[in-house]
C-alpha cells in the first residue's frame, strides 16, 4: 500500500508477465483492497504511460464487494460504464437544498474566475485569498479531465483553505453533486455562501493539436454559464515561455479559442505585470485581437510570487514547475486577485 489521500488509495499490484503495476482504488466505488487480494484491473492509462493518470484503476476486489455500492442519492454519474454511481445531488428533490436552489437564478454579481487546466487552480487560490484572506472560496471541478474528485491530490491539500468542492456533469465526489455547472454555480453561492468561485477541469487534459479539439474548450462554455446567471466571469489565462509546442507559448490558443470564440457573453481577461519585456509584449500582441466583449485588464502582481512560493501544493504544469512556468501561475494568482478585489463591488451592486 502507498499514499492514501481524500478518496483514493495507491498500491502496488502483481501482473503476471508486467511485474509490479501502480495502481489506484477508489475506496468508495470498489472497497478497500488488502494485501493478498485479487483485483481486477483497468490498465488502459497505465498502459499509455500517461503523465497525469499513468496509474491502472481497480475496478473490483471480486472477492469482497463494497457494502452500498448504490450510493446515496439518485443521480447516476459516470452513467452507463461500468463504473457508474449514484451520488445526492444538492439539485435533486429529496436534498434540504432543493427549495433552495428550485428559487436560485442568480450569482448576484459573483466573480468567477475560470481556468483550463486543473494546475492553475492553487494558483488562483493564493491569489484570491493573498489578496483578501477572509473570502470563501468555492472550487466546481466540470467532468473534462478525471471525473472522480478524489484523483486529485491538490483538492484534498487545499480543502481547509476552499467553503467546499462542487463536482458537476459527470464529475463526482465533491461536497456537493449538481446536474451541471449552472446549478453547481448557483449552489457555490447559496448554499456554501461563497464569495468568490473557481471553475476548472479535473487532473488531466485531453488535447488533440486542433483548433477545436481539446477539453479545454469548455471553459468558455463555463463563462457563458456564468453570464447568464448574473456573475461575473474572469478568464485566467494559460500563458508560458517554457512550453517547447508554438501553439502555446505566449497566451495559448486554448485560452484564445475558449475565452474569445466560445465564451460569447464577454470575459475579463487577466494579463500580469512583471512578465518580462518581452513575454509580455507578446501578451499584449495575442490579446490585441480579442472582442471587444472581452477587456483585458493588467494587474500589479506585487506579493504574488513570494504567496505562490509558499503553496502547500507543488506548482506543476505539463510536467513542468514553478521556477519554469513562473507566467502560467503569476497569470492564474493574478486573476485571483482581480476576483478577490472585484468581490466588494459585487457586494454593493447586491445590496442596491
Amino acid at each position: 500500500m502507498g499514499r492514501a489521500w481524500r478518496d483514493a488509495l495507491e498500491l502496488t499490484v502483481a501482473v503476471p508477465d508486467d511485474g509490479d503495476v501502480r495502481s489506484l482504488a477508489y475506496p468508495s466505488l470498489v472497497g478497500v483492497p488488502q494485501v493478498g487480494d485479487t483485483v481486477l484491473l483497468n490498465t488502459t492509462a497505465w498502459a499509455q504511460n500517461l503523465g497525469t493518470g499513468g496509474y491502472a484503476l481497480v475496478v473490483a476486489v471480486p472477492d469482497r464487494l463494497p457494502d452500498d455500492p448504490a450510493g446515496p442519492g439518485h443521480l447516476v454519474k459516470a452513467r452507463y460504464t461500468p463504473l457508474q454511481v449514484s451520488v445526492q445531488g444538492v439539485d435533486e428533490q429529496d436534498t434540504e437544498h432543493h427549495a433552495t436552489l428550485a428559487e436560485a437564478d442568480s450569482l448576484e454579481g459573483m466573480p468567477v474566475v475560470v481556468a483550463d487546466l486543473h494546475s492553475a487552480l492553487p494558483a488562483v487560490l493564493i491569489g484570491a485569498l493573498a489578496t483578501d484572506p477572509d473570502l470563501k472560496v468555492a472550487y466546481l471541478m466540470t467532468d473534462g479531465g478525471a471525473l472522480a474528485a478524489g484523483f486529485s491530490r491538490t483538492i484534498d491539500t487545499l480543502k481547509r483553505s476552499l467553503a467546499g468542492v462542487i463536482t458537476v456533469g459527470q464529475a463526482f465526489g465533491g461536497d456537493l453533486e449538481a446536474v451541471t455547472v449552472h446549478t453547481g454555480l448557483l449552489a457555490a453561492r447559496h448554499v456554501l455562501g461563497a464569495d468568490l468561485a473557481i471553475v476548472t477541469q479535473g487532473p488531466g487534459n485531453l488535447g488533440t493539436g486542433t483548433p477545436w479539439g481539446f477539453s479545454g474548450v469548455a471553459a468558455g462554455e463555463a463563462c457563458n454559464a456564468v453570464s447568464v446567471l448574473g456573475g461575473v466571469p474572469v478568464g485566467a489565462l494559460r500563458i508560458s515561455d517554457a512550453d517547447p509546442r508554438p501553439r502555446h507559448r505566449g497566451v495559448s490558443h486554448h485560452s484564445l479559442t475558449a475565452f474569445g470564440r466560445v465564451a460569447l457573453g464577454g470575459v475579463t481577461l487577466v494579463a500580469p505585470r512583471g512578465l518580462g519585456s518581452e513575454l509580455g509584449a507578446q501578451v499584449d500582441e495575442d490579446l490585441a485581437g480579442q472582442p471587444e466583449r472581452n477587456p483585458v485588464v493588467w494587474v500589479d502582481t506585487d506579493g504574488l510570487d513570494a504567496a505562490l512560493g509558499l503553496s502547500p501544493v507543488p506548482l506543476r504544469t505539463m510536467g513542468r514547475g514553478y521556477e519554469e512556468e513562473r507566467a502560467y501561475f503569476l497569470a492564474a494568482a493574478a486573476a485571483g486577485r482581480y476576483a478577490a478585489l472585484a468581490v466588494p463591488v459585487a457586494e454593493e451592486q447586491a445590496a442596491e
